[in-house]
C-alpha cells in the first residue's frame, strides 16, 4: 500500500504536493492543516486520515480569522492524536514528535511541526516527518513523503516540490 503523507499545509494546498502524492491508496496531514478547504481537496483524491497541529488550535484560528479565516470551529472534532491500521501496520500520528512521553505502540510515528523532513528507524519504529508542504518556512525544502506500507517493514521516502 502507497501512502501519501504530508504536514504544516498552513491553508496552502500547493498543486505540486497533489501532484507529487497522486495515486495515493491513503492520504495522512500530520497538522497544521490551516484551513477546511485543504481537506476538501484531499478527500477529493484518496481516504484521509488527520490530525490537529497548533495553527489549528481554536485560539489560533480565532486570532487569524481577521485575516478572513473560517469560522474557528472547523477543527474542533480533529484529534489531536489517532492511531490507524494500513495494510496491517499501526500507524500513529501526532503533530509534534517531542510531545511523545513514550514510545506508541505502532509500527510508524508520522509527525510534522518541525518543518524538518526526516525519515529514520528507533528501536523497531519508523519515524516519518514529511516536512512543510505549505509556505516556504526559513531555507527548509518544500516537501511530502510516501510510507509505503508493502513490504515486510514499513519504508519511508521523502519528496521534494519543485516551487
Amino acid at each position: 500500500m502507497k501512502v501519501g503523507v504530508l504536514s504544516d499545509t498552513h491553508g496552502l494546498l500547493r498543486p505540486e504536493a497533489l501532484q507529487a502524492l497522486e495515486g495515493a491508496e491513503h492520504l495522512l496531514h500530520a497538522g497544521d492543516i490551516g484551513h477546511p478547504d485543504v481537506l476538501a481537496a484531499l478527500t477529493e483524491r484518496a481516504p484521509l486520515t488527520i490530525i490537529r497541529g497548533n495553527v489549528d488550535e481554536p485560539a489560533t484560528v480565532a486570532r487569524s480569522r481577521r485575516r478572513n479565516r473560517p469560522d474557528p470551529r472547523w477543527a474542533d472534532d480533529v484529534p489531536e492524536r489517532v492511531t490507524v491500521t494500513l495494510a496491517g501496520f499501526r500507524v500513529h500520528l501526532v503533530h509534534d514528535r517531542n510531545a511523545l512521553t513514550e514510545s506508541p505502540a505502532a509500527d510508524v510515528v508520522v509527525s510534522g511541526h518541525s518543518h524538518v523532513p526526516k525519515v529514520e528507524r528507533v528501536g523497531g519504529v519508523l519515524y516519518l516527518n514529511p516536512g512543510s508542504a505549505g509556505p516556504r518556512r526559513f531555507r527548509l525544502p518544500v516537501t511530502v513523503a510516501w510510507l509505503d506500507l508493502g513490504g515486510a517493514q514499513p519504508a519511508g521516502e521523502i519528496v521534494a516540490l519543485d516551487v
